[in-house]
């Protein structure tokens, strides 16, 4: 009976060490993911000045990872466009560059694996959008379907943070 219970205590203890490195694990790619947001929005600035961009825009990236708040402008796609493409993300036909997203995602502290990822689901959403014949309303059903695939993972940065840093980041 003794080692009974001495069985149950180890696989007990086992789980939760492996429930304690998952939820580490959870909040290191959030954190990636924050900082991965705070790197892409450094192109915010420039394609401001250039696009005119709406407070209503403007709404939507202060609510961006928020998973109730849902994305409906389609001028918000023309602006993460104009934000991808000035980071070098995009191809000259609009399409993802796989090499530059790894090396973006690598960048802002993603490992290999992880890049990897960011990169699949990127081009998974990026097809899934490909019969949307408007650039802007296809880059927003993109960061739409992006956004849930990255909240589905538990990887999705708190916002309040995240603007926290870009705010810091806007005033240096």
């Amino acid at each position: 009976m003794a080692d009974s219970t001495v069985s149950r205590w180890r696989r007990f203890a086992l789980c939760a060490l492996l429930v304690a490195i998952q939820v580490k694990k959870s909040e290191s790619s959030a954190d990636i993911m924050q900082k991965l947001t705070i790197g892409f929005t450094e192109a915010l600035e420039h394609c401001k000045k250039d696009l005119q961009i709406s407070n209503e825009v403007m709404q939507d990236f202060y609510n961006f990872w928020r998973e109730d708040y849902e994305l409906v402008n389609r001028e918000m796609g023309c602006v993460l466009m104009c934000m991808a493409a000035r980071l070098d993300l995009v191809t000259e036909d609009l399409k993802m560059h796989h090499g530059n997203a790894h090396e973006f995602a690598k960048k802002h502290g993603a490992d290999d694996t992880m890049a990897k990822q960011l990169v699949t689901i990127i081009h998974e959403c990026e097809q899934g959008a490909a019969s949307v014949p408007d650039e802007c309303a296809r880059t927003l059903d993109m960061a739409k379907c992006f956004k849930t695939r990255i909240h589905e993972l538990k990887w999705a940065p708190s916002m309040e943070v995240v603007l926290e840093e870009v705010i810091t980041e806007l005033k240096n």
